[in-house]
């Protein structure tokens, strides 16, 4: 049985916990034994207040010690830790494994998704990123990831900052046009539910072709006209600088076939 201890009490932490609790009822191999909190109230809908704890010298002995922290925070957990030579891995897409002291053995578990608390989420289905400094913990970190997710990788610090900052692009730009096409509709009394079988498509088509394949409209067909009218309803000027930046990349892209 490998013991696991998370501590944070975000929204990753959040989601590990529901996915090592429903694991370790199926009956896996995995014990998820505490989590540390500072806010012990946060969690208490989750695992009982007993397992909980707020106190870096009462962290039990474990296999696996989770980091679920923002990544300006990591380095201060790290340095509160009261022991050595422990697995301690943290859960960042862009923090490197060697960052962390070197009081205990390293190790990353980089769940790729986005994460909010009251979106739940099929952790089957969502790829967990490894990375360790030997093969005996990637063993263990390969044997939890598995206990939770259906897609599991051996990814390296350099490899995992570039899917971090892809992930911003496909992810956060992305729900950042979706707002500003919501503000668009709103401003001008049209529903946003409109829209919302054109995002499903749109998603659903780069799972069969490839996104320059699946790229359509007017700057991909160089509808100059289209373009300027577009540009000339924009009246936010942040709106029209990231349609004109935009427009123009997809066109350039377009010269490169």
């Amino acid at each position: 049985m490998i013991k696991i201890v998370i501590i944070g009490s975000g929204n990753v932490a959040h989601h590990l916990i529901v996915a090592f609790e429903n694991a370790q009822k199926k009956g896996n191999s995995i014990e998820l034994v505490q989590i540390f909190s500072r806010k012990r109230e946060k969690l208490s809908r989750l695992v009982d207040l007993d397992r909980i704890t707020d106190d870096y010298e009462k962290l039990v002995e474990a296999d696996i010690y989770i980091i679920a922290v923002s990544d300006d925070a990591i380095a201060k957990v790290v340095d509160n830790l009261p022991f050595k030579n422990r697995l301690v891995v943290h859960t960042s897409g862009s923090f490197p494994l060697d960052a962390l002291n070197d009081n205990n053995r390293r190790g990353v578990f980089y769940p790729l998704q986005t994460f909010s608390k009251n979106k739940a989420v099929d952790f089957t289905t969502i790829p967990i990123c490894l990375e360790s400094e030997n093969p005996f913990d990637y063993q263990i970190l390969n044997t939890v990831a598995k206990s939770i997710s259906d897609s599991v990788f051996a990814i390296n610090s350099e490899q995992r900052k570039a899917l971090h900052v892809a992930a911003v692009f496909v992810n956060n730009f992305t729900n950042h046009l979706y707002q500003i096409g919501n503000e668009i509709c709103e401003q001008h009394q049209v529903s946003f539910e409109i829209l919302k079988p054109l995002i499903i498509e749109t998603a659903n088509k780069i799972m069969v072709l490839s996104p320059q394949e699946a790229q359509t409209g007017p700057a991909k067909r160089n509808d100059t006209e289209t373009t300027l009218t577009h540009e000339a309803f924009l009246l936010d000027e942040n709106h029209l600088m990231i349609y004109k930046l935009l427009t123009q990349a997809i066109h350039n892209n377009g010269k490169k076939l």
